[in-house]
C-alpha cells in the first residue's frame, strides 16, 4: 500500500468513527473499530492498533474492552505465541440489530407495565404506551429487514 493510499485509508478510519463517536460511541473505541473495520484482515494486533492510530496500549486495551463487552470485537490468541488479536465478528451489523432487537424487547416489556402503572387514562400512560408501542413496531420491522438482509445476502452469494 502506498503512502497516499495508506493516508486514505487514515481518512477514512477518523471520519468513520466521528460518525460513530457523533451517534453515541466512545471516541476511543469508534477509532478502534474503524480500524478493524478498515484493515484488508478484520483483526489487528494491540501493537497494529496503537501505530496505526497513533494512540498508547493503555487507549487499545480501554477501547477493546469496551468493544468486547458490547460484543462488537472478540479476542483471539495468535498461535505460538502470547499476542492477542482483535477481530471483528462475522455480521457485526446484524448481530447488532439482533442484539438491539433483544433490548427493544425488555424496554417494551417494562413501557407496558409502566403504562399499566400510570393508567392508560393519564397523559403519562399514554404517551408511554404510545412508546411502546412504537418499540413493537420497531421490533416488527426489524425482523422483516434482518430476513430481507438475509435473502439478499445469498442471492449476492448465488451470483459470486
Amino acid at each position: 500500500m502506498t503512502r497516499s493510499d495508506e493516508e486514505a485509508v487514515s481518512r477514512f478510519v477518523e471520519r468513520f468513527a466521528a460518525e460513530m463517536t457523533e451517534a453515541g460511541m466512545q471516541r476511543m473505541a469508534s477509532r478502534v473499530f474503524a480500524a478493524l473495520l478498515a484493515s484488508e484482515t478484520a483483526s489487528l494486533t494491540s501493537a497494529e492498533l496503537a501505530e496505526q492510530l497513533r494512540i498508547s496500549p493503555a487507549a487499545v486495551s480501554g477501547a477493546v474492552r469496551y468493544l468486547t463487552q458490547v460484543g462488537m470485537v472478540a479476542r483471539e490468541r495468535e498461535p505460538g505465541t502470547r499476542r492477542e488479536r482483535y477481530v471483528l465478528h462475522n455480521e457485526i451489523w446484524y448481530e447488532t440489530f439482533t442484539r438491539r432487537d433483544q433490548i427493544l424487547t425488555r424496554w417494551e416489556k417494562v413501557l407496558r407495565d409502566g403504562a399499566d402503572t400510570l393508567g392508560p387514562d393519564t397523559a403519562a400512560g399514554a404517551r408511554t404506551a404510545e412508546t411502546a408501542d412504537f418499540f413493537a413496531f420497531l421490533q416488527e420491522e426489524m425482523a422483516l429487514m434482518l430476513e430481507r438482509w438475509k435473502e439478499r445476502k445469498a442471492a449476492r452469494a448465488a451470483q459470486d
